[in-house]
């Protein structure tokens, strides 16, 4: 598994892990780093890794992997959407890893069958096709209304990212995300801090999802970022660069 450098730095401070969403790649995350202060190494990876062959559709296998990169190094791991997933995932096999947790547009529960059957029926498409149509026309409910009415330039840089995809890859993530258990108890039992971050104009993991996570967790902070969708770290970095700031010196302390 390749390992990306966001940040890099000699200070002995807990790694910040960065994990992507859904049909991105590690690079949805470079502005964030940017963004934390430069005492901290800062790492991404992307789901599934490009530099081998895709294996078995699984958060449990790919945390297994993992792990085993990290050896004993603890980390503060951050996913947005379907790599909060992978962080539940880590969390919940490898709890010695984790020294904190950051859930961002995100949730813990597992799909029901409406999502599973919507979820199926983009990799049919993915599949059958060979064209990445089924997400490019998902890219607006990715983002929320402000960005989208008033900075195309972001609408734009996430029409880039997901046309450097392939639909073998998407379709990976989307039964990988199919195949996930409920994670509440992971989240309920974890006994680290935990940063819970939404964007107000999220429409696919809202802020009631995101209260209910933070009510669930023993020891977490609910961040509302405002003017931003499902992909607030893209719309809204700054801000969730403070959330995930304050994390790691909640971990630290």
């Amino acid at each position: 598994m390749r390992v990306h450098v966001l940040r890099d730095s000699t200070a002995e401070a807990t790694p910040l892990l960065l994990v992507h969403a859904l049909p991105l790649d590690h690079r949805m995350w470079v502005d964030v780093a940017a963004h934390i202060p430069s005492a901290r190494r800062v790492l991404a990876i992307d789901l599934p890794d490009r530099a081998d062959p895709p294996g078995e559709p699984s958060f449990d296998a790919v945390a297994d992997d993992l792990a085993q990169v990290l050896g004993t190094q603890p980390v503060v791991v951050a996913g947005c959407s379907m790599g909060g997933y992978l962080a539940l995932a880590l969390a919940d096999r490898h709890p010695h890893l984790v020294a904190g947790l950051g859930l961002v547009d995100t949730r813990a529960e597992a799909d029901d069958d409406q999502a599973l059957a919507r979820r199926a029926a983009t990799v049919a498409q993915l599949e059958g096709s060979g064209s990445l149509d089924a997400v490019r026309a998902a890219i607006p409910g990715l983002l929320g209304a402000t960005t989208s009415a008033s900075r195309p330039e972001v609408t734009d840089q996430v029409r880039c990212w997901v046309d450097e995809q392939t639909p073998e890859t998407v379709a990976w993530c989307h039964r990988a995300i199919g195949a996930r258990p409920d994670r509440t108890e992971t989240l309920r039992t974890f006994t680290g801090p935990v940063s819970v971050v939404v964007g107000d104009e999220d429409a696919l993991s809202g802020v009631d999802v995101a209260q209910a996570m933070a009510a669930t967790a023993r020891d977490a902070r609910l961040v509302v970022v405002p003017q931003a969708g499902h992909l607030s770290p893209v719309e809204q970095p700054a801000l969730v660069a403070q959330a995930l700031a304050e994390l790691v010196q909640r971990t630290d302390a």
